[in-house]
C-alpha cells in the first residue's frame, strides 16, 4: 500500500475515531511533519548525498570511527569570580572526569576593560573569571597541564589577547606554543547580529581574526583560531534553519576576508570549527547538524575551491540549550538537558557542554554541574548511542528533514549573497530582524500554550526554593588589589613601550598578534591593549532595527 493510499484509508479513519491534538505540527523553523515518513519522502539519489563517515559530503560525519574510537571531548562551561575561584572548579571538573577546559570570563574582559575601569564596576567575576593579565592568566590556569588539556575560549572581541595571554602562560609552563592545543571563540559577526559584547568597527574585527588565522597557522598550528558560533544566534530565538544559515554565512565571510588578504585556504581552513546550540525537538536538531556539515563542505569545495579534506570538515562543540531551561521546577532542567545533550551526540557533535539544572537561577552550584558532567557519561557510556556512527542515518524522517534544513538555509544564503554578503546583511539589520521575528513567534506560541513548557504553561507545582550559588561582593575589590599591586610592580616603562608598539603596529599593516604577545609578556593589562586598538580603530554603535 503507498503511503498516500494509507493515510487516506487506515491513518485517515483512525483520525476521524480520534482527532489529533493539533491541527498541525511543525519544527521551530515552520517545516510540516508529516504523520509517517516513507521511502518516497526521501529525495534521489541519497547515497550521494549522505556519503559516508569521513568522506565528502561529510553527513555522517567528519571522523571515519566517530565515538567507536574515542568519545566527543566532555567540556563543561565554568568560570567566575577571581581566577584563583575559577582554578578550583577546573580542578574539581578534570578530577571528576572532564577531559577539556572551557572558560568563560565576566563582561569586563570580554568587553577589553580592566576591573577597575568604571563601567566595570558591579560586573567583575559575575558571568564568568576576571583576567586582566598575565598573573591571573598564570593562576587560572595553576596546576593544568597545558600540553596535555585541550582549552576552549568564549572571548571575542578580546580574542587575541587572550590567546596570546594562553601562549605566554604555556611557554612558563614549558609547553612550546605548538603544542597547545584548544579554540577560541573568535566570532564578531554574531555579536554584531545577536549577543553584544563587540568592542571595534567590523572591517578592524575582521582585520584581527585575520591576523589571528595567519599567527595560529604558523605558531600555533593546533590551535583552532575561531569557533564560528550558532549557539548565540539561537540563544536570542532564531529557528534551526536561521541557526546553519546565519552560522554559515559568517564562516563565509571569515573566509572571504582571510583569501581576500593573502591567505591560502588550506593553510587554515582545517583549522576552523563550528559552535551549535543544541535545542527540545531531538529530530530537527539531529537534522540541523548533519545538513549543516553538508553545506560547508560544499561551500568549501565549490566556493573556495579548497582541495583539502580537512578545509570541507564541519567540526563543531555543542551546548544544549540555555534559554530553554527555566526557572520553574529546576529539576525538570535535567531531563531537558539529556535530550538535547543525545541530540547533540546523535547528530556528530565533536566536544559537548551540557547545562546544569539551576543555571536559569544563577551560577550552577558543584552538585548540579557534576549532575551535568555525568549526564553526558552516562549517555557515552551506558547509552549504546556511542557505539553505532551515525545510528539515525537512512531514517526516513531524519534524511527528509536534513534535506529540508538544508533547502532553507540555501535559501538564506543566497539571500545574504544577494545583499552583499553577512556584514552587509547585519549593517542593514536584515539578520537581527529576522532573528527578533522567531523570537517574538516563538513567544507567542508559549503564550498561547500552542507550545507547552512543562512547569511554565502547563503542569505547574509550587516549588520548593532551590539554594543558588551566589559570589561574594568581596571578590571584586581583591581583584582590583590584585590590578593595583601589578602596575605598582611591574616594569611600567616596558609594558607603556609594548601598548605603544600595538597602537603603532594598528595604524599598518602588519599582524598584530606578536606585538600583542609581547605585550602581555610586559604585564601590559587587557584594558590597555585594547585601549590602544580603540585610539586607532574607532568603537562600534549598534544599528538599531525597528
Amino acid at each position: 500500500m503507498s503511503k498516500s493510499k494509507w493515510l487516506e484509508t487506515t491513518y485517515g479513519k483512525a483520525v476521524k475515531k480520534a482527532p489529533e491534538r493539533r491541527a498541525r505540527f511543525e519544527t521551530s523553523s515552520g517545516v510540516t511533519l508529516d504523520p509517517l515518513y516513507t521511502a518516497a519522502d526521501v529525495k534521489p539519489p541519497l547515497e550521494e548525498r549522505l556519503g559516508l563517515p569521513g568522506e565528502y559530503p561529510f553527513t555522517r560525519g567528519v571522523q571515519s570511527t566517530m565515538y567507536r574510537g574515542r568519545f566527543w571531548t566532555m567540556r563543561q562551561y565554568a568560570g567566575f569570580g577571581t581566577a584563583e575561584e575559577s582554578n578550583k572548579r577546573y580542578r574539581y571538573l578534570l578530577a571528576s572526569g572532564q577531559t577539556g577546559l572551557s572558560v568563560a570570563f565576566d563582561l569586563p574582559t570580554q568587553m577589553g576593560r580592566d576591573s577597575d575601569h568604571p563601567r566595570a564596576r558591579g560586573e567583575v567575576g559575575k558571568v564568568g573569571v576576571a583576567i586582566d593579565s598575565i598573573r591571573d592568566m598564570e593562576t587560572l590556569l595553576d596546576g593544568i597541564p597545558l600540553g596535555q588539556v585541550s582549552t576552549s575560549m568564549t572571548i571575542n572581541a578580546t580574542a587575541g589577547i587572550l590567546l596570546a595571554l594562553y601562549q605566554a602562560v604555556g611557554e612558563k609552563h614549558g609547553v612550546a606554543p605548538a603544542q597547545l592545543q584548544g579554540t577560541i571563540q573568535n566570532d564578531i559577526l554574531k555579536e554584531y547580529a545577536a549577543r553584544g559584547t563587540y568592542v571595534y568597527p567590523p572591517e578592524a574585527s575582521l582585520r584581527l581574526i585575520t591576523d589571528i588565522f595567519a599567527y595560529a597557522a604558523k605558531v600555533m598550528p593546533k590551535w583552532n583560531p575561531i569557533s564560528i558560533s550558532g549557539y548565540h544566534i539561537r540563544e536570542a530565538g532564531s529557528t534551526a534553519v536561521q541557526e546553519v544559515a546565519f552560522t554559515l554565512a559568517d564562516g563565509i565571510a571569515y573566509v572571504d576576508a582571510a583569501v581576500k588578504a593573502g591567505l591560502d585556504v588550506d593553510a587554515f581552513a582545517g583549522r576552523l570549527s563550528f559552535f551549535f546550540n543544541a535545542h527540545n525537538n531531538l529530530l530537527e536538531e539531529v537534522a540541523k547538524f548533519r545538513a549543516a556539515r553538508r553545506i560547508w563542505a560544499r561551500i568549501m569545495r565549490e566556493r573556495f575551491k579548497a582541495k583539502d579534506p580537512r578545509s570541507m570538515m564541519l567540526r563543531f562543540h555543542t551546548q544544549t540549550a540555555g534559554s530553554m531551561l527555566t526557572a520553574q521546577q529546576p529539576d525538570n532542567n535535567v531531563v531537558r538537558v539529556t535530550i538535547q545533550a543525545l541530540a547533540a551526540v546523535l547528530g556528530g557533535t565533536q566536544s559537548l557542554h551540557t547545562n546544569s539544572r539551576d543555571e536559569a537561577l544563577g551560577l550552577p552550584t558543584e552538585e548540579s554541574v557534576r549532575i551535568a558532567l555525568r549526564t553526558q557519561q552516562i549517555i557515552a557510556n551506558e547509552s549504546g548511542v556511542a557505539d553505532v556512527i551515525d545510528p539515525l542515518g537512512g531514517s526516513y524522517a531524519i534524511e527528509a528533514l536534513t534535506d529540508e534544513v538544508e533547502g532553507k538555509a540555501d535559501q538564506y544564503l543566497q539571500k545574504i549573497d544577494e545583499m552583499g554578503g553577512m556584514v552587509q546583511a547585519i549593517s542593514k539589520g536584515y539578520v537581527q530582524r529576522e532573528i527578533q521575528e522567531a523570537a517574538y513567534a516563538w513567544q507567542r506560541r508559549v503564550e498561547s500554550k500552542d507550545q507547552v513548557v512543562v512547569g511554565v504553561n502547563a503542569f505547574k507545582s509550587e516549588d520548593p526554593v532551590v539554594p543558588a550559588m551566589r559570589l561574594d561582593p568581596a571578590l571584586e575589590q581583591q581583584q582590583i588589589a590584585r590590578l593595583e599591586a601589578l602596575r605598582r610592580e611591574r616594569d611600567n616603562s616596558a609594558a607603556g613601550a609594548a601598548v605603544s608598539a600595538v597602537r603603532a603596529g594598528a595604524r599598518g599593516k602588519e599582524n598584530l598578534m606578536p606585538l600583542i604577545v609581547a605585550a602581555v609578556k610586559a604585564a601590559a593589562t587587557l584594558g590597555e591593549i585594547s585601549d590602544a586598538l580603540r585610539d586607532v580603530f574607532g568603537e562600534y554603535r549598534e544599528v538599531v532595527v525597528l
